[in-house]
């Protein structure tokens, strides 16, 4: 009862953040409920409005809860979408995740960034923003600052990508259909790749195929740096970390299990909406980790490799639509 207790103020805090960001959200549908609360868990704690009190409620949804959303995200993957999605579609995914994966790391090694904060940058650019920060963390040696700034980041870059890159579409010379495959191969997260496309009339089936596409890679590479920290560890003679992390198989489960057909729409549509809630709530909690006077101070070759990744992948994504004829 003590605990449960201690997690009231921090509870009510975050309860409060998540209506406002929806709020926003309903008022300005081209700001996602996701960017307004890292934001506003950012200006919280820069401006010393993140109490002690708020602390175990905070950490506790910016960790549990983040992980809950990402296994329910599991369940608007369905494996038919990788059919829908074509030869072309899937050589156009997996090109892309690829190469912003080795490319943002790379990038991150030149301007002499922890591999560990490279890491977590180049997941959540090259899958889905937050919730693959959230789901290779286990498999990681980073600390708290190296999530929090990689989760400003994907923030950062997607929020621009709903405000630009409908305005070049027509200087690219791209059809809607062109342009949906586009935004869905570069836009990090799902509720930004979706704002995205719904500011182009036609563009949002195309978009969310191919961007949920994308998410389903994200166990494999999961498992894949995983399976690298265990060669690591175990050549060092430190514990093992799990190939999957439960959470991330509970993910994997969330999508076999909505690929089976068994689950009515109604069910799945309202784990949806209980999804994208507690992700707003999660987001807000780890907003409170960032410090933006302090990240502005000294994250400048963070943003910097940011704002390279971003461009990585929306390069190699236009160039994989322009030369496979998307």
């Amino acid at each position: 009862m003590t605990r449960a207790r201690a997690l009231v103020p921090g509870l009510a805090l975050v309860v409060a953040a998540t209506l406002l960001a929806f709020g926003v959200q309903g008022l300005v549908p081209a700001v996602t409920a996701s960017t307004v609360a890292v934001v506003l868990g950012a200006l919280v704690r820069s401006t010393g409005l993140h109490r002690p009190a708020f602390a175990p409620a905070t950490k506790l949804v910016s960790k549990r809860v983040l992980r809950i959303a990402v296994v329910l995200l599991g369940l608007s993957l369905p494996l038919s979408q990788v059919r829908d999605l074509g030869a072309a579609g899937v050589v156009l995914v997996v090109g892309v995740v690829v190469v912003t994966f080795l490319g943002t790391q790379l990038l991150g090694r030149l301007l002499g960034l922890s591999a560990d904060r490279s890491l977590l940058v180049a997941t959540g650019f090259s899958i889905c923003g937050a919730s693959a920060i959230a789901a290779v963390r286990p498999a990681t040696d980073a600390d708290e600052e190296d999530t929090t700034t990689a989760i400003a980041l994907v923030t950062l870059c997607g929020s621009l990508a709903i405000l630009l890159l409908p305005l070049l579409r027509t200087p690219l010379g791209l059809d809607v259909h062109s342009f949906g495959a586009w935004a869905g191969a570069s836009v990090h997260d799902v509720g930004q790749a979706v704002a995205t496309g719904d500011r182009v009339p036609g563009a949002l089936t195309t978009v969310v195929v191919v961007k949920l596409s994308r998410v389903l890679l994200l166990a494999p590479l999961v498992a894949l740096v995983a399976l690298r920290r265990r060669r690591a560890a175990g050549a060092a003679g430190a514990p093992l970390p799990p190939v999957l992390p439960l959470f991330v198989a509970g993910f994997v489960a969330a999508v076999l299990l909505r690929s089976s057909g068994v689950l009515p729409a109604g069910l799945l549509d309202g784990a949806q909406h209980v999804q994208e809630v507690l992700l707003v709530g999660a987001l807000f909690g780890l907003g409170t980790g960032i410090d933006l006077p302090r990240l502005l101070r000294t994250g400048r070759r963070s943003i910097a490799l940011g704002l390279l990744s971003w461009l990585l992948v929306a390069a190699v994504a236009l160039a994989g639509v322009k030369a496979l004829g998307i």
